[in-house]
């Protein structure tokens, strides 16, 4: 990978109904929090752009278990489920991307149904860097669709946990990334410029 090609971090809904004591909680879906904080802070200060995803959905939705989706209601806009957790770092700098607005469509990915390619082509972006909830949905399905429109994709293995409706979803994810042709890193230092 380039060191000299820009780069910037999407972070995927980060919200207080994913994390512990929502309405679909990720187990240990808060422990992201930390691992991104500091590659907000990375990529900030190298003024290099952030990008947060939520999902924002509509009271009814076609996602939603009570109108034939499979998932209870969760980050409804305006609640306080849909916010993001209180202590992933906000700087008026990182843009916010709303998805899952469209109440015939999932929006799993940060891509569907928003500017977001769009905006990181308009910043000269060639490499994104992607963690957050979850795994096997959001941020899979993130890091596929910024595969397909042609970015390099590093997904961040120890900034992201998985739903696991099935015990190995979360890996199973991880090896679909992977073969599509995402890096699969660890180190949050790899995002300085290339590492080893």
């Amino acid at each position: 990978m380039s060191i000299d090609a820009k780069k910037a971090l999407i972070v995927v809904d980060v919200q207080n109904d994913f994390c512990p004591g929502g309405s679909l909680p990720v187990a240990r879906g808060d422990e992201v929090v930390a691992p991104l904080n500091a590659l907000i802070e990375e990529f900030l200060d190298r003024a290099e752009p952030v990008f947060k995803t939520r999902d924002w959905h509509p009271a009814k939705t076609k996602h939603f278990a009570a109108y034939g989706g499979v998932w209870p209601v969760h980050c409804v806009q305006g609640t306080r489920g849909a916010e993001f957790h209180p202590d992933l770092m906000d700087d008026p700098r990182i843009t916010i991307i709303s998805k899952g607005i469209d109440e015939s469509a999932d929006g799993y990915s940060g891509f569907d149904g928003t500017n977001l390619a769009q905006l990181l082509r308009e910043d000269g972006v060639e490499e994104v860097w992607v963690g957050g909830l979850a795994t096997d949905y959001c941020v899979k399905h993130t890091v596929l669709d910024g595969l397909r429109k042609g970015f390099r994709v590093n997904a961040l293995a120890d900034a992201m946990r998985a739903v696991n409706v099935r015990p190995h979803d979360g890996a199973q994810a991880i090896n679909e990334m992977r073969d599509a042709g995402a890096e699969i890193v660890g180190s949050v230092k790899n995002a300085a410029g290339g590492g080893e």
